[in-house]
């Protein structure tokens, strides 16, 4: 085989693959190259293949004789443990998503399989304890967020995605506008020939008394592609469609359930211009209406909130390659987001000792829009003591949004059933808020020698409603020792910088909130409390004070860590890392009372604060070519603030709002245990097991007005544990007339979560009043399905 392309100037690289058909091409920079494979009685294979910065790449090659048809597979080797990323990260592969047991076939549900990746009871992510708002998503070097919230809610077909790295400390200096976890997604180039696959074409069934009640899930997915003007222009098309019906434990059937659809279509076109000139266009579309969204034991539907999302992103990428060999690459992406979200009726909401009643309080409508344009430059590999890998680039992006927000009373209802507050709402409804931002890198990858490498960078942004200037400064290395060279040692630190969510913007906009207290006779109590909103500073011998203006600032975070790697023998590698992250600048929500005849603020204030670290041991083992097992162990503390906006008003806006207090994070979990396989068996079967144990979550006691009792976050949940496993076998289609498909696998099994079926509990009783205080609820139970699905 031949590695060739103007990466590579005039000459090509050649290998042989070994007796297990495995075959690597090391030490690669930046670029394009074309793969050429021949072998005596096969037919010739080509296929264009572009690297990134520090990026390997596992290329699985086809090869077709005339007269048999069966496939030879190839696989990479993976690289020394000397040639890995300075940066190291957690990757998923398009066969891991295939292979592991996943709730659903969505990428956020492979996130908590990796160590210091947390999901919270309430369903939020948590990346190095910060919540998944202030991470970043970039698809193919672009950002893929909500360009309002910054949450994950924009979905990438799993049949779409190549890769997935998740980054706990992403040094480079390219990466930017988050302060907390980063994850990249890098999606498959259309083929060069012609394929396809069908997977979940059979819907799941509800059976309820020995009867069938119904379809309980739905979630089909169609891939197909291929050369529309042969080694000019390829396609592809991805479409996953979704139809769930999730039941809450705690609640009767059939008034228990999430009602999910909608469908994400991923179609992606690349013109081959030149061989140094490649264009990929990508449109995303995903709309998704989610009914009773926020149910548990203790919010029934009718006091829940309902959620619905359309949407559009399209991606162009221009990649030049020069006949130096640097490299050109401009991206750019536009994203609409619509949102909204409503409860079931018109009736005030009830927060009663033993949970929600009534209708769900709040509505609201976000439209949404970001531009973002992305040029960079690669040059080639620079000697100077050493080899320096230089990159540059800038980084410009827009957002804005326009929406509304509205509000009906709340009443708090002691046991007795009588009211002791009731919160109104008073103004606003119109919201609207925009950002420009601005940013310039440079960031060096310099190997000095075989056994010490560096990255150094430096990004400046520049912020219309933040930061004016916002230097971050990146340094991380990797160090070798010994000539065996089993051992590497990562270390390296960083200064982060988020955006500004638009939520903060558009603050002052909201509704004000009017709090009324009465006695146990129903009699009023004092005069009402006008919160009225308002942005806070904090300045020195002056204590808090109100201002007009915008904040003037954004999230700042700083990360170090060490870790230290050593392959034990040829298939086992042992891991051991510290992790120290620290967000000032956060912004927080806090009710103050008025005194001296001052009014009474809700007030917004970039003085929050949130500190998480973290020790991880992690056990790698690969007892083949095609099985692997991780065991990882961390020992971990997340605190902070409480109030952030992200936990106030994201996914929906909480009816209470109590004074903010730095203490144990939701995500706050001290010890746990997660271990992930695939195993290829006997008889051609393949295994995944999932084991996730942990220290239960932490929770708040409250009384009759919601008011923290004791230490906030001060009692914990049971401790979680739960077994997730999938079983499947791939087998040829045996039938002639069946055309095209006997060159397709049929794949066949069955997936089974929580398979000891161990009750771990969701939902407390948290209120001191409720005669069912300190009770458990919403236990999960196990849940069984098959695998029918149809591959290449």
């Amino acid at each position: 085989m031949k590695l060739g392309g103007t990466s590579l100037g005039e000459g090509s690289l050649s290998s042989i693959t070994d007796a297990e058909g495995h075959y690597e091409f090391a030490g690669l920079g930046a670029g394009t190259y074309l793969l050429e494979i021949s072998l005596e009685g096969f037919k010739p294979f080509t296929r264009t293949v572009v690297l990134s910065q520090n990026e390997r790449q596992i290329q699985n090659v086809a090869l077709e004789v005339a007269t048999v048809s069966f496939k030879v597979d190839v696989e990479a080797q993976a690289p020394t443990l000397a040639e890995q990323s300075v940066e190291p990260e957690a990757t998923f592969t398009n066969r891991q998503f295939l292979a592991l047991p996943l709730a659903e076939q969505k990428f956020k549900e492979a996130l908590p399989l990796v160590p210091g990746v947390v999901r919270t009871w309430d369903g939020k992510l948590n990346i190095k304890g910060e919540v998944e708002s202030q991470g970043m998503l970039l698809v193919d070097s672009a950002q893929l967020v909500d360009p309002i919230t910054g949450s994950l809610a924009i979905g990438i077909p799993v049949d779409a995605i190549q890769t997935l790295n998740v980054y706990k400390t992403p040094y480079n200096a390219q990466y930017g506008s988050f302060s907390g976890g980063l994850s990249t997604i890098e999606t498959k180039p259309p083929s060069g020939k012609w394929e396809y696959g069908v997977k979940d074409f059979i819907p799941g069934f509800r059976g309820k008394d020995g009867q069938l009640v119904g379809v309980s899930s739905a979630t089909p997915q169609l891939s197909f592609g291929g050369p529309i003007v042969k080694g000019k222009l390829n396609f592809s098309e991805v479409f996953d469609y979704t139809l769930r019906k999730r039941p809450v434990r705690g609640l009767a059937w059939p008034d228990n359930e999430i009602e999910t659809q909608g469908f994400n279509s991923f179609t992606s076109f690349q013109a081959i211009l030149s061989s140094r000139h490649l264009l990929t266009t990508t449109v995303d579309v995903f709309p998704l209406r989610t009914q009773y969204a926020n149910i548990n034991s203790l919010v029934p539907q009718s006091a829940s909130s309902n959620y619905g999302q359309t949407g559009v992103s399209v991606g162009v990428t221009d990649s030049y390659q020069f006949g130096s060999g640097a490299l050109l690459s401009t991206v750019f992406r536009y994203t609409r987001f619509d949102s909204n979200a409503y409860g079931q009726g018109p009736q005030d909401m009830l927060l009663t000792p033993e949970g929600w009643r009534g209708n769900f309080f709040n509505t609201w409508t976000r439209t949404g829009n970001q531009f973002e344009v992305l040029p960079s430059f690669q040059l080639m590999p620079k000697s100077w003591h050493g080899s320096h890998e230089l990159k540059v680039g800038a980084d410009f992006s827009h957002r804005s949004y326009t929406g509304s927000s509205q509000s009906r009373p709340i009443q708090l209802l002691r046991e007795d059933g009588s009211l002791t507050q009731r919160i109104d709402f008073q103004g606003g409804g119109a919201l609207n808020g925009g950002d420009t931002e601005v940013a310039e890198f440079v960031q060096d990858h310099w190997s000095l020698n075989d056994h010490l490498a560096l990255n150094l960078g430096a990004r400046l942004t520049h912020e219309s409603i933040g930061r004016s200037a916002a230097l971050a400064p990146r340094a991380g290395l990797a160090y070798s020792p010994g000539q065996d060279r089993k051992t590497i040692v990562r270390a390296g630190a960083g200064l982060f910088y988020d955006r500004v969510p638009l939520l903060a913007a558009s603050f002052p906009q909201n509704p004000m909130r009017v709090a009324s207290f009465f006695d146990q006779t129903g009699a009023g109590v004092g005069t009402p409390i006008v919160f009225q909103n308002a942005y806070l500073d904090t300045t020195t011998g002056l204590g808090t004070i109100r201002t007009v203006s915008d904040i003037g600032t954004s999230p700042r975070n700083f990360t170090w860590n060490l870790e230290v790697d050593r392959e034990l023998t040829q298939r086992v590698m042992l891991r051991l890392s510290y992790l120290q992250s620290q967000t000032r600048n956060l912004f927080v929500l806090n009710p103050l009372p008025g005194v001296s005849g001052q009014a009474s603020t809700l007030g917004l204030a970039a003085s929050g604060s949130s500190h998480y670290r973290e020790i991880e041991a992690t056990v790698r083992f690969r007892p083949s070519a095609r099985s692997e097992l991780s065991v990882s162990y961390v020992r971990s503390q997340a605190r902070g603030d409480l109030n952030t906006l992200s936990d106030i008003f994201v996914p929906f806006e909480q009816p209470v709002i109590h004074p903010n207090v730095n203490t144990h994070l939701k995500s706050d979990i001290p010890n746990r245990l997660v271990s992930t396989g695939i195993f290829q068996l006997p008889w051609k079967l393949t295994f995944s097991p999932v084991i996730d144990l942990h220290t239960g979550f932490p929770y708040s006691e409250v009384d009759e007005l919601q008011n923290y009792v004791g230490q906030p976050n001060g009692q914990r949940f049971p401790t979680f544990f739960s077994l997730d496993i999938k079983v499947y076998r791939e087998f040829q289609f045996p039938f002639s007339f069946v055309g095209p498909m006997k060159h397709r696998k049929f794949r066949l099994g069955f997936y089974s979560l929580n398979i000891t079926n161990h009750l771990n509990p969701r939902d407390v009783y948290n209120n001191i009043a409720s005669p069912y205080f300190g009770e458990f609820a919403g236990f999960q139970h196990r849940v069984n399905g098959l695998v029918i699905d149809i591959v290449n």
